[in-house]
């Protein structure tokens, strides 16, 4: 039991972290795409 608890919370923290990386990712490009609407802008 307390194996596949652990199983359990492994594999949520590494879906956890795969998560946070692709939303650091999504707004990182979201920067990029402001900064370079701005300077278009100007």
């Amino acid at each position: 039991m307390i194996r596949a608890t652990l199983l359990f919370l492994s594999l949520f923290a590494l879906a956890a972290c795969e998560t946070t990386e692709g939303f650091g990712q999504d707004v990182q490009n979201l920067g990029s795409n402001i900064e370079q609407e701005a300077q278009e802008a100007s």
